[in-house]
């Protein structure tokens, strides 16, 4: 893995959904670079399942980044307003190498207007609502678009980020880690047609508040 350093923030949030995050983190951390997670401030920050997890930089301390990860989960609902995170996301986007996101991260890097006219994907019960950022939603684990990496639903993460691994490093160095980490997903059981369709029948009123705020930040971008 010689010759190749890369500098990854995470961006750390409440209520993110944690493997969105450590799963493409233990993949990261190792490769040559640095691994932070980014947060507002230094204080513990809570993941929606109720992991704490520190923060290693902030906003306005962390170092030059090569990839800027966005993972998702119930708290993105809340930052697609919020100003500073945009903004942040924003900054770091114009100069980083790559631009990637896990789950439902990409709405909030369609938020921050990064999307317009790009293929990308998402978490499934969220996938249409790529569109309100003028993406194109795709269907696929790991979507890319230029610099833009998405990752589907949370354990798609660590796909991402062994692929990010073997564009940048190659294929021995990312197939090692996979290795390493015993990556070979074997589930247990299949979802029936009727756990599909219950999980589809909830989908609606489970989303609602997560579309309003996609429809308010989609508007707030328009009006940019």
């Amino acid at each position: 893995m010689a010759g190749t350093s890369l500098n990854t923030g995470f961006l750390l949030f409440p209520k993110t959904t944690q493997l969105d995050l450590t799963g493409p983190y233990e993949v990261m951390a190792r490769v040559p670079g640095r691994v932070d997670l980014i947060a507002k401030t230094m204080e513990p920050v809570v993941s929606d399942r109720g992991l704490t997890i520190l923060p290693t930089a902030t906003f306005t301390n962390h170092p030059p980044l090569d990839v800027l990860c966005i993972p998702g989960g119930p708290g993105t609902d809340d930052l697609l307003s919020d100003d500073e995170t945009l903004a942040f996301v924003r900054k770091v986007a114009k100069s980083a190498k790559w631009v990637t996101s896990v789950c439902t991260g990409a709405l909030l890097l369609g938020a921050a207007g990064l999307l317009r006219g790009k293929r990308a994907t998402t978490h499934w019960l969220s996938h249409d609502m790529l569109e309100a950022f003028g993406a194109i939603p795709t269907e696929g684990r790991v979507v890319r678009d230029g610099n833009v990496i998405t990752g589907g639903g949370v354990t798609a993460g660590i796909d991402f980020a062994l692929w990010l691994v073997g564009e940048e490093l190659g294929r021995e160095a990312a197939e090692q880690i996979q290795l390493a980490i015993e990556y070979r997903p074997e589930p247990p059981f299949m979802p029936s047609e009727a756990v599909t369709k219950s999980v589809l029948d909830a989908a609606p009123t489970k989303l609602a508040g997560r579309r309003a705020a996609v429809d308010a930040a989609a508007a707030r971008l328009g009006a940019r």
